[in-house]
């Protein structure tokens, strides 16, 4: 696809990302592409386009010659995976923003696209404004890239900024982001940390050549932080948030978490509030880089969703340059992190995994440790998921195993009789 073939368009979708598309097109003639037809699956359903526009039918779209790019932006996975891999064997580009599916699927879009060569582009699936995935497949070279800390969920940040800036409970939190939009009826997938660890599964693939499954990742949401938390936070002069990261560790492998994190004021995550996301990304000469902007709506991830049409225009498709053209990365399981974990009660804490205990509390409703533990502790066990624990990682938590006797207290435990 030359930049002097026109492109035209079949739009899966037409909810608040497929409405916003549709509007930016119309916004934008200079881009050379028509929208044909949009699949949708309410027909009886009133939408601010003409009626001839819509089909529910997938194959108006997908055995049509005439288009040339589908464009997926559906919540359904299963239903995303049969138009990306229908319409690449029609001999259509794709562009999607469903993290989920391709997260699920991304080995077997990899080897369709060797097989056909046509260009798959999902800006859009992670971050919505900020274009990361782009500037990791091209800027940033995998030996040089040192670490990535990134807000990549919109949804808990509104939650976690409600908590920390006005001390509202999770639950009122929670219903304040539903009401406004922010977070789903259902917001398991937010919530829990589904969405952020999937987005990150393909985000590694950019940055490290690493192709893994989202439950090959250490991840977990902010379901069971509690206000009790966040003034411990407050008091060591911390915010919490939900940090996905990869840091590279002198093994020659890289440890990958989503997990819930202090941050430093001094840290540019700390000025990422409300539905906003952040990505700082440290490399061997350029220092630190903080990318910043909204992580969703209707107009910020259908601009990415547009980046991504345009660039089609000039044949643009991802390299997948760590993974085919370098010697790719894998996950490491041998390091250490340092927690803190809260409570209703010492007995839900395995207190003997831990190598040390910095240092413990203990109120009437709530206790709490900071302490080191082997990542294989959690990796293998679930116990910090249940029974209303929360564990947060501190503000500087990867340890590598070499490192780990020099900073080993001489004395193991203190203990703070005080209450919150």
């Amino acid at each position: 696809m030359s930049k002097q073939n026109k492109l035209t368009i079949g739009l899966f979708g037409f909810g608040v990302v497929g409405e916003g598309l549709y509007k930016v097109l119309q916004q934008t003639p200079s881009l050379n592409a028509n929208l044909k037809k949009v699949c949708i699956k309410h027909a009886d359903k009133e939408r601010n386009a003409p009626a001839a526009l819509f089909t529910t039918d997938k194959n108006d779209i997908l055995n049509d010659a005439e288009i040339n790019v589908v464009v997926e932006v559906i919540d359904d996975a299963d239903a995303a995976f049969e138009i990306i891999t229908t319409a690449f064997k029609n001999g259509k580009a794709v562009v999607s923003a469903n993290k989920k599916t391709i997260a699920e699927h991304l080995p077997e879009f990899l080897k369709i696209q060797q097989e056909t060569g046509l260009p798959f582009l999902y800006e859009s699936a992670a971050c919505a404004s900020i274009p990361v995935i782009r500037n990791l497949e091209e800027y940033y070279d995998n030996d040089l890239l040192h670490s990535i800390k990134a807000i990549v969920n919109g949804s808990t940040n509104y939650i976690l900024t409600k908590i920390f800036e006005e001390n509202l409970e999770f639950n009122v939190a929670l219903k304040q982001a539903q009401d406004l939009g922010f977070a789903e009826s259902n917001p398991k997938l937010d919530v829990e940390g589904f969405d952020a660890a999937n987005k990150w599964t393909f985000l590694l693939t950019h940055a490290y050549g690493i192709v893994e499954a989202t439950e090959n990742i250490l991840f977990n949401g902010i379901q069971n932080i509690q206000l009790s938390d966040a003034k411990v936070a407050k008091e060591k002069g911390y915010e919490v948030k939900l940090v996905a990261q990869a840091k590279k560790l002198s093994n020659g492998k890289v440890a990958a978490l989503v997990l819930p994190q202090f941050v430093s004021k001094e840290n540019p995550l700390a000025l990422v509030k409300n539905e906003y996301n952040g990505v700082v990304i440290e490399s061997g000469f350029a220092d630190e880089q903080f990318f910043y902007g909204k992580g969703a709506g209707s107009f910020p991830t259908a601009s990415a969703v547009l980046s991504d049409i345009s660039a089609l225009r000039y044949d643009y498709r991802y390299e997948y340059k760590k993974l085919y053209h370098h010697q790719p990365f894998g996950l490491s399981n041998d390091y250490y992190l340092s927690v803190f974990v809260s409570a209703a009660s010492w007995n839900n804490i395995p207190i003997d995994d831990f190598e040390w205990i910095d240092e413990s509390y203990a109120a009437k409703n709530r206790c709490y440790i900071t302490g080191v533990i082997h990542y294989s502790k959690l990796k293998d066990d679930n116990w910090w998921k249940h029974n209303g624990i929360s564990l947060i990682l501190d503000a500087n938590a990867v340890i590598e195993p070499e490192s780990l006797e020099a900073i080993r207290p001489e004395k193991a435990i203190t203990f703070l009789e005080q209450v919150l």
